[in-house]
């Protein structure tokens, strides 16, 4: 008995009774001795009394301690048999030591005592730094959570299934918007009377309508020419698994045209709230549009994907952007200190033709530009070269340390010939003014300046030189090129056209028109233009070890040991492109910066923008590249290994 129930029973209070009874006995006996005696007897009846039930106390409480610590632990045995979820306990080997009932239940055996828990469960196999890890597994059909405690060596198996198929279903139902657009209906349907053009509207709009009815999509007419798309996320997966087979119809079905009708799709998901969605969806249609359409773009939370993409861009016959483009960066000028211009790093004839032109635009309205110039690399040291000539002129040049003294809040950034903040000569002043322009010619990327207040981007031009020549002829009533300045701006053209042999178009010979009026000297940009033979015998080396990769396409891979110019690569790529057969041309090089580059060129029939993204960079449809860490091996590797996903998904050589 423990001792705090012994002083009770046997407390002071009994002692003090029994003393009483003692004192009063005695006092009896003074007076009368019978009546002390009988006293007596009565006061060792109550002392045996209490001894006897003390006794019967104490054998009586030991007996109900006894039952109820046999009943405590039969309710823990049943609890824990019983319990609806699972523990495990193992030792240092991982070794299983015990386990309840449950653990046999979802394993299907009684007993799994003795066993390897890695056997049983392997994704606990992972090093633990936390005191308690969740981890899904399914077993049996079922999902279960196991909370690894690895200081303690328990597991805990607990069933989720209803809880994670819920969530499942949230996931899947949550709100998709998208929307349709046809890229083209306008140059498509230009010399058609009105008969045909509603055939062939009807077509098309059947087409989207199938498409709907088979998706389970709800649609709705936006224009003449858009659509919006209500679904859900299962269904959004859907559609990307069928990577958009809407594109492919459609295109078939107008083949007969002249322009054949193509469509650009956005679609969003994975956003907190509507107007979030609405926003994301308009961003993913601007970036189908921009990277030159035919394709669709779904962004789904953080994840950004392309799908499509197998025509060229169309050539926009109305110059009605050019000139509101033009306008609005005229205001941009007047209203600002100062311009800074600057292109990609490793800058070609393009972006400097281009930051020539927008310079000139800016002081025709007297006002300070600069360009942006870290170094001459072997693409431009002959243009600049001819611009040495022109003192004023190659003052105007600036190193990326000036360029940030000079920037400003009212400063006017121009970036030419890209429109990743990666990729221009220098990030930082970007973050130095809010006014920001972007003219560009390639397709758009998922990197993108996303701050900028005026962005002119057309993946159906030649160069960024077209643009910029175009934007001069809206820019200012009476707008005089320098020879030196019109040069520059037809070299870039020149350069991106291989001597207007691709990617050319109408607009592209009326730009060159305008610059041959200002004087632009083609003879001095051949000049430029010409190949050292050094640099010929060693293209020439790399082209010799060029390979056929599935019979038609050409893969170079320059020697491992020697570093090459980009140059270089680039003119590789374009020789291999004029073999037999050859629709497609890859060469591999390590450039002088360490830097694995890889140039890629097409005919127009395979798409070499998708393949060159998958890489980590970007381009043209017919004219793309990439800067890759790693060997040339790893390189060459990785490029065929994205060449046969590529023909898995979508048919790359068909």
């Amino acid at each position: 008995m423990p001792k705090f129930l012994v002083q009770r029973w046997h407390g002071m209070h009994i002692v003090w009774a029994l003393v009483l009874i003692f004192i009063l006995t005695v006092a009896l006996a003074w007076y009368q001795w019978i009546f002390g005696l009988l006293g007596l007897a009565l006061g060792g009846v109550v002392a045996v009394y209490g001894i006897l039930a003390e006794r019967a106390f104490r054998h009586d409480l030991n007996d109900y301690v006894l039952t109820l610590t046999h009943r405590i632990k039969n309710a823990g045995n049943d609890v824990i048999g019983h319990l609806p979820f699972g523990i495990l306990i193992y030792n240092e080997e991982k070794d299983i030591q015990w386990h309840n009932p449950f653990i046999g239940t979802i394993i299907g055996k009684s007993s799994i005592v003795g066993e390897s828990l890695n056997t049983h469960f392997p994704v606990l196999q992972q090093p633990v730094k936390d005191k308690e890890v969740g981890t899904e597994i399914t077993i049996g059909g079922r999902v279960f959570e196991l909370l690894h405690r690895a200081n303690e060596r328990i597991v805990y198996v607990v069933d989720i299934t209803e809880r994670w198929t819920l969530k499942k279903r949230y996931d899947e139902e949550k709100l998709a918007l998208g929307i349709v657009t046809m890229d083209n209906l306008e140059e498509v349907a230009q010399g058609m009377d009105e008969q045909q053009r509603a055939l062939m509207l009807s077509k098309v709009t059947g087409e989207i309508n199938e498409w709907a009815l088979k998706y389970g999509l709800f649609l709705r007419r936006l224009s003449s020419d858009r659509y919006m798309i209500i679904t859900n996320q299962i269904t959004l997966k859907s559609l990307e698994q069928s990577r958009f087979e809407l594109l492919d119809d459609v295109r078939e079905i107008t083949i007969e045209q002249k322009l054949p009708m193509t469509l650009s799709i956005g679609f969003a998901s994975g956003a907190a709230n509507v107007i979030e969605l609405g926003h994301l969806v308009q961003g993913s249609l601007d970036i189908a549009l921009g990277r030159g359409g035919d394709q669709a773009v779904v962004k789904f939370g953080q994840r950004q994907s392309f799908y499509g993409g197998k025509s060229n861009a169309v050539e926009k016959r109305t110059r009605v952007r050019a000139r509101v483009i033009s306008h609005a960066l005229r205001d941009l000028m007047k209203e600002s200190d100062n311009i800074i211009i600057m292109g990609h790093k490793m800058p070609d004839m393009d972006a400097i033709g281009a930051a020539i032109g927008v310079m000139k635009a800016a002081q025709l309205y007297g006002k300070e530009a600069y360009i942006v110039l870290e170094g001459v690399n072997p693409a431009i040291h002959r243009m600049m070269d001819m611009l040495k000539e022109d003192e004023k002129l190659i003052k105007r040049f600036i190193s990326p340390e000036h360029a940030l003294s000079l920037i400003g809040k009212r400063s006017l950034a121009v970036v030419v010939d890209t429109h990743r903040a990666t990729m221009v000569a220098e990030p930082r002043l970007l973050q130095g003014t809010d006014r920001i322009v972007i003219v560009d010619h390639h397709r758009r990327s998922e990197e993108f300046i996303d701050d900028a207040v005026l962005v002119y981007m057309e993946p159906y031009a030649s160069s960024t030189c077209e643009l910029v020549t175009e934007l001069l002829q809206y820019i200012h009533e009476r707008v005089v090129l320098d020879v030196r300045e019109a040069t520059a701006l037809l070299a870039g053209i020149t350069v991106d056209t291989k001597s207007f042999a691709f990617r050319t178009g109408s607009r592209t010979f009326e730009a060159a028109s305008f610059l041959r009026r200002n004087g632009a000297d083609s003879v001095l940009i051949q000049r430029m233009l010409k190949e050292d033979l050094e640099e010929y015998i060693r293209k020439a080396e790399i082209i010799r070890n060029a390979e056929a990769y599935r019979d038609c396409i050409a893969i170079a891979v320059a020697d491992s040991g020697k570093q090459v110019q980009q140059l270089l690569i680039a003119q590789a790529a374009d020789t291999l492109l004029n073999m037999t057969g050859i629709k497609a041309s890859f060469v591999i090089g390590l450039r002088q910066d360490g830097l694995v580059g890889v140039s890629a060129r097409s005919l127009g029939q395979i798409n070499v923008q998708i393949v060159m993204e998958r890489l980590g960079g970007g381009g043209h449809f017919t004219n793309a590249a990439a800067q890759l860490q790693g060997s040339v091996t790893e390189v060459l590797a990785k490029l065929k290994h994205v060449l046969q996903e590529l023909e898995k998904e979508e048919g790359l050589f068909e």
